[in-house]
């Protein structure tokens, strides 16, 4: 087991991230004020002859607002109020997956919003486990210990084969098929998450790209357990996102897999041909 974040923390986060964002407008408030009254101007001298035209200045390069886009979908088939949406998008994953693969692995209610919260959470410190759209791997974290020292056994790795073997089995192509499909649905949940104006794809290629560059760790990894939950024993692979200890917590072998199924998913949702891949 691994630890996750309680109501306690995330309520102590809100508060930390809203008493933030008020001393940053204060303080913007307090310069504003300062260089109005401390920094004033003196009138401009009366002008006797015309003016030269002002030089415009350059214009700063802005990053476009969706910067992977999309294809409209060609689907004749509406998409049902995200609400509404778990038969379908079930029954969609389904043709991807299989009914036995979704019946063993889906949380089977709000769907898109728990792939949503999570995907969003992934490249943060905590996942909240009771959001995320796959159900717990079956069994305790398994470890082998030899003297004082406790490593990730090869059983833990074992734990993770079943949905390994899925995902290793899946139609890239067809999943993103489906992805593009549904995505409406999963555009508006983003913004429903608190992102207005935002584009979910573009932040489902910034979590893979920080998945992928998960650390390859070759050899045992050790482990601690200072209370109930395991933890890394080497403090910078226990400072690393969620999705990029996830993917230790696997395995070598299986991560492997992963991050070659996450890069080739990524190269089907980048609408950027010309973006060179450095992963």
């Amino acid at each position: 087991m691994w630890n996750t974040e309680s109501d306690a923390d995330e309520a102590f986060r809100k508060k930390v991230i809203w008493g933030s964002a008020a001393i940053v407008v204060i303080g913007l408030l307090g310069a504003v004020y300062y260089y109005k009254y401390h920094n004033a101007v003196p009138a401009a001298p009366v002008v006797t002859q015309a003016p030269k035209p002002p030089v415009e200045a350059p214009q700063a390069a802005t990053e476009p607002a969706v910067r992977n886009p999309i294809p409209e979908s060609t689907d004749a088939q509406p998409l049902p109020p995200l609400k509404e949406s778990d038969p379908q998008v079930r029954q969609a994953l389904i043709d991807v997956f299989g009914a036995k693969a979704i019946s063993q692995f889906l949380v089977p209610e709000s769907v898109v919003r728990h792939i949503v919260v999570t995907v969003d959470n992934l490249p943060r410190k905590k996942v909240a486990i009771e959001l995320r759209p796959v159900k717990p791997t079956p069994g305790a974290t398994q470890t082998a210990t030899q003297g004082d020292i406790t490593t990730l056994g090869a059983a833990n790795f074992e734990r993770y084969a079943p949905l390994i073997k899925v995902i290793q089995g899946t139609d890239t192509k067809t999943l993103v098929g489906v992805y593009f499909r549904l995505y409406p649905l999963f555009q508006q949940s983003y913004e429903d998450l608190g992102y207005p104006g935002q584009y979910f794809n573009d932040r489902l290629v910034e979590v893979i790209d920080d998945m992928l560059k998960a650390p390859d760790v070759q050899g045992p990894i050790q482990v601690t357990q200072p209370k109930v939950f395991y933890e890394f024993a080497d403090p910078k692979l226990e400072s690393l996102s969620a999705g990029q200890k996830l993917l230790l917590r696997m395995g070598p072998a299986n991560e492997t897999i992963m991050k070659a199924k996450l890069l080739e998913f990524r190269r089907m949702i980048v609408n950027r041909p010309d973006e060179p891949v450095t992963h």
